[in-house]
């Protein structure tokens, strides 16, 4: 599983992550609530490196996240999705599936990778050949998690995939989502401020606020919880 332990990290004098510690069980899909400026961003950038930590440990496997590259991650089994539907707009989809084998490239499943994710996501079928900057918000995002899945994450770090598409496409991502952890045992950690759609999906939960965890178990008991949506999640 994923173990996060008093992970703390600051931003010159801001801290943005303070003494966060939850477990991600293997195969499971664990959602990351709360609002702007919750840590939530902060939280998948420090497990992938790009954020340094002030203290704490993060492990997955017997993999110390903390205390290795990037790229090292991803041989790992790890992915990171960032947001912003992060494809090279220049390049086709299909190119841009490619990046997602840069290290695997002579690995036969490759083929067989980016097969179940045109399948999973077919309006990319449809799109092979053309540009990334072509196609609409909820496309690109498909792309940037299509691309992610052919590297055969174990883990996979999805930062915002709801933001700024309809609600519709929205349906259709989670769903993809919610099949992918059930049919293939894949452990995704879902960061999320669209708390209703992440809650419906996910197993476990945790409540940032401002940094710290406010609360965090069964997703249903978070969902259920009156009194912390509407002080937390607006609703």
């Amino acid at each position: 599983m994923l173990s996060i332990v008093g992970l703390t990290t600051d931003h010159g004098h801001v801290r943005a992550l303070e003494d966060v510690s939850f477990d991600v069980p293997a195969g499971s899909l664990t959602a990351v609530i709360g609002a702007n400026g919750a840590g939530k961003t902060t939280l998948l950038r420090t497990l992938t490196g790009l954020a340094k930590p002030t203290s704490g440990s993060a492990h997955w496997r017997a993999h110390d996240l903390l205390s290795m590259p990037t790229e090292q991650g991803v041989r790992h089994g790890v992915a990171h999705v960032p947001e912003g539907r992060s494809v090279v707009s220049e390049l086709t989809v299909a190119e841009n599936l490619q990046l997602g084998a840069l290290w695997r490239r002579k690995d036969p499943d490759v083929q067989i990778a980016r097969d179940e994710a045109l399948v999973l996501f077919p309006r990319l079928a449809e799109r092979l050949a053309q540009r990334a900057d072509t196609l609409s918000g909820g496309e690109r995002q498909m792309l940037a998690i299509a691309r992610a899945l052919i590297a055969r994450p174990e883990l996979l770090l999805l930062d915002e995939p709801s933001l700024g598409l309809a609600p519709l496409v929205v349906e259709q991502i989670f769903q993809a989502l919610n099949m992918l952890r059930k049919e293939t045992g894949l452990t995704i950690v879902l960061v999320e401020q669209n708390a209703i759609g992440a809650l419906e999906i996910a197993d476990h939960a945790v409540l940032l606020s401002l940094g710290k965890i406010v609360t965090s178990g069964s997703a249903t008991r978070i969902a259920q919880d009156t009194e912390l949506r509407h002080a937390y999640l607006g609703y």
